[in-house]
């Protein structure tokens, strides 16, 4: 049974970093892209990074420049970097494979506030 556990979200001020971090089970981790996505209050899940098996990545353009994604996959966990946060990036944080399967792991509360 695949499970996605997501940690390192917290309050931070605008301007802020936080690093995420989400750990992978039940699948081969070094087979499959994966994926950060966020959902904000009222608005529907999105996808803000991804990387390939390869380490390409890709970004959303609301967080390029400003999010870095990695992999580690000798510890079937993926990472994304926040820097220079902003208001709206406060949301619910939640890894998955890319494209994503139907099971989500509790996400991880990122709120950007001063």
């Amino acid at each position: 049974q695949v499970q996605f556990v997501e940690s390192g979200g917290d309050l931070v001020q605008p301007g802020g970093s936080l690093r995420l971090s989400c750990a992978a089970s039940g699948i081969i981790f070094s087979i499959y892209a994966m994926g950060w996505y966020r959902q904000a209050p009222g608005k529907q899940r999105e996808l803000v990074a991804r990387i390939t098996i390869g380490g390409s990545t890709n970004y959303a353009d609301s967080v390029k420049g400003r999010f870095t994604i990695s992999r580690d996959n000798a510890k079937n966990t993926v990472y994304l970097q926040l820097n220079s946060l902003k208001p709206e990036d406060t949301a619910v944080y939640y890894c998955n494979l890319y494209p994503n399967l139907r099971e989500w792991g509790q996400g991880t509360q990122v709120t950007v506030s001063s």
